[in-house]
């Protein structure tokens, strides 16, 4: 028997944990050219994925107060990458949007981060791809668990 068989699930965990978290803070840095900030970054990409929300749905879909949705999307708006919209239905609310310069933020930062994933990995050998997508398999499974 391999003394890999006995590894505890607890050290699993913690390396799994150390390494998803040290990739994404790498892939954050290679991907923010312009140094938004991770909640400016995960406004923008809700707002993305959404359409136009008012500051109170953003926020809790963001899990946070809506004063400080507020101040992040007063500087997105500052920057030109969210504007207003009056409410369609409630004339006491507005709704927040990308703007082109938003959309083309949103798709930089992703090409970076693609950019920079692919060249990683093109320095892996064949043997570390192959693990590389079992890895990727089973991380998809306890995500869909």
């Amino acid at each position: 028997m391999n003394s890999e068989a006995h590894i505890s699930k607890e050290v699993v965990v913690a390396e799994l944990t150390l390494a998803i978290g040290q990739l994404l803070r790498r892939l954050r840095a290679e991907a923010s050219p312009s140094a938004l900030n991770l909640s400016q970054t995960s406004a923008l990409a809700r707002l993305g994925e959404s359409g136009g929300m008012t500051t109170a749905d953003l926020a809790r879909a963001e899990s946070m107060k809506p004063q400080s949705m507020g101040s992040i999307l007063t500087g997105l708006e500052q920057e030109g990458l969210v504007q207003r919209h009056p409410h369609p239905t409630d004339g006491r609310q507005v709704l927040f949007s990308l703007t082109a310069e938003g959309i083309e933020a949103r798709r930089k930062r992703s090409t970076a981060k693609q950019e920079w994933l692919l060249a990683a990995v093109a320095k892996l050998d064949t043997a570390e791809h192959q693990t590389l997508i079992s890895a990727a398999a089973l991380i998809k499974r306890l995500g869909d668990s």
